[in-house]
């Protein structure tokens, strides 16, 4: 049965005093687990690293309120995966469409870098994320991160399988495991720098897109 987190998950005593600590600041903020948005019966999951502390840790949706948001939620509306208009709020009305996007770590870290242990404790819920997504057929994973993170709630061995941006992998073992496509995180960070362009980031959902598109 598919479960989240409860808004005081104890499990991560680091991300839960970071999170009474906002709360104690930001009083009106979300500063809880943050729970994936989008269908279940979606065939793309998007995966990234964690709730931004201005965004989803404020807003309660994931890569809401922050620029990572501003590049992914524009991206998804104009390759179909959502309609509506997204007004940087968890009541914008925005929806998706066959897509559901969440994060490997559903807490917000400090200076956003989850420990490799709070990745590992919070895995089990993106496994059981993943297992009750029957129809899914894609995972994009945002960074090394969140495609370390997905190969471990797949049970496939890290070493097997490279992140890459644009790289697409046919997951070894289970032929029904979903296809794995990587790209860059859509962080300011990342365009900033140029590391990630706004078209490098369309041509990965071009991909996922035709691919679904295929029987």
């Amino acid at each position: 049965m598919f479960k989240n987190p409860g808004h005081d998950c104890p499990l991560c005593p680091r991300l839960k005093a970071f999170r009474d600590a906002n709360a104690a600041t930001y009083p009106d903020w979300h500063n809880g687990p943050v729970d994936a948005f989008g269908p279940l019966s979606a065939k793309v999951l998007v995966v990234g690293l964690a709730p931004g502390l201005r965004g989803a840790n404020r807003t309660s949706r994931p890569f809401t309120g922050d620029w990572a948001g501003d590049l992914l939620y524009a991206t998804l509306l104009k390759f179909g995966f959502a309609s509506g208009r997204y007004g940087k709020t968890s009541d914008d009305g925005l929806a998706l469409i066959d897509c559901r996007v969440t994060n490997a770590v559903r807490c917000v870290p400090p200076e956003n870098k989850p420990t490799g242990l709070e990745t590992r404790t919070c895995n089990p819920f993106l496994k059981n994320e993943i297992d009750a997504m029957l129809d899914l057929r894609a995972i994009l994973a945002l960074g090394t991160l969140s495609h370390g993170a997905v190969l471990t709630a797949l049970g496939v061995r890290k070493s097997l399988v490279k992140f890459g941006h644009r790289a697409r992998h046919t997951l070894p073992g289970d032929d029904a495991l979903p296809i794995l496509f990587n790209s860059y995180h859509c962080s300011r960070y990342n365009t900033n720098t140029g590391r990630l362009t706004e078209a490098m980031f369309e041509d990965v959902f071009s991909d996922i897109r035709q691919f679904i598109a295929t029987p």
